[in-house]
């Protein structure tokens, strides 16, 4: 097996890790379902805050943030990426131990979409008619539980919207994934301190009082956040892009699996005909992806056969 193959094989390890790690999370959230979301937010911040750092001086790449910091305008983009990011983080949390874990699923099936979508109004990214079909398919998918049964996906929307704006600031920061983090997760820091330390009021914002048990599995928070994300960083080192967005959808069909099987969530006439009608554009959405790939893949080979007549 050449070295390619090996790094690639690796690539397909590291990203199936990655998006089904995220897509389990919701079980470590129904653990700690008793400490409130907001509590079990201030938790993730802290101490993926240490871990990252720790990872960071053990990378020795401090180095990486002093340019970042020296730029007051990058800082206000990361700044603005950062609240985006906590307020999914929040209503991911809040959703998942207030039985709405079927509505999460449903926002992450809809963010490659947004994703497409955000490219073609913000990016002047040219959006090929399959694409535009799938988008509009999405478009009326909501519309349909909305008119006809009265109900307005709230939660996945503001999900799928919040991460998708995030990744649309962040496409555009020269900040690596793990710098990233840490910088989002010290931004926050501040807040998640004075709330933690000088505004909680549950029974478990006293560390002291708790059984290690629960404290323990509250630090696993940071766990949570850094393992899956250096998994995806290390899968997109080692595999084309376009490659990785096919993983996307494990986590999403986990959450989906988790909710109706395992907790019980009534699936809903309104939300089922919006998931199929999600799901078939994601098809139609994956198909384009597979033929654009062959055209491409067609395309080089001509353009290499060309070359090598030239010369």
């Amino acid at each position: 097996m050449s070295d390619d193959a090996v790094r690639a094989r690796h690539g397909v390890f590291f990203a199936l890790a990655a998006y089904t790690f995220w897509g389990i999370a919701p079980v470590y959230f129904k653990l700690v379902k008793q400490v409130p979301a907001f509590e079990i937010l201030s938790h993730r911040i802290i101490w993926a805050f240490l871990m990252v750092f720790v990872l960071i001086v053990a990378m020795k790449r401090l180095d990486r943030i002093r340019p970042i910091l020296k730029s007051r305008k990058l800082v206000l983009r990361l700044t603005l990426a950062t609240c985006l990011l906590g307020g999914n983080w929040f209503l991911f949390i809040w959703a998942v131990n207030t039985d709405h874990m079927l509505d999460a699923s449903l926002g992450y099936y809809i963010n490659p979409l947004l994703n497409v979508a955000i490219g073609m109004a913000f990016f002047a990214e040219r959006m090929r008619r399959l694409q535009l079909i799938a988008i509009g398919m999405a478009v009326i998918g909501v519309s349909i539980q909305v008119i006809t049964f009265g109900s307005v996906p709230w939660v996945a929307l503001a999900l799928a919207s919040s991460f998708a704006i995030y990744g649309a600031i962040r496409k555009r920061l020269p900040v690596d994934s793990i710098s990233g983090l840490w910088l989002e997760t010290a931004i926050l820091l501040p807040v998640m301190l004075i709330y933690l330390f000088g505004f909680a009021q549950s029974a478990s914002s006293d560390l002291t009082a708790n059984p290690w048990t629960l404290n323990l599995l509250l630090v696993a928070a940071g766990l949570v956040t850094t393992i899956p994300l250096l998994c995806f960083t290390a899968a997109a080192q080692r595999l084309r892009y376009a490659t990785l967005g096919f993983f996307q959808y494990i986590a999403p069909t986990l959450m989906f699996i988790l909710a109706v099987v395992v907790y019980g969530e009534p699936l809903e006439e309104s939300k089922l005909v919006t998931f199929i009608i999600i799901w078939s554009a994601l098809a139609l959405y994956s198909f384009d992806s597979i033929i654009q790939r062959q055209r491409d893949r067609k395309a080089k080979k001509r353009l290499a056969s060309a070359e090598a007549g030239i010369h």
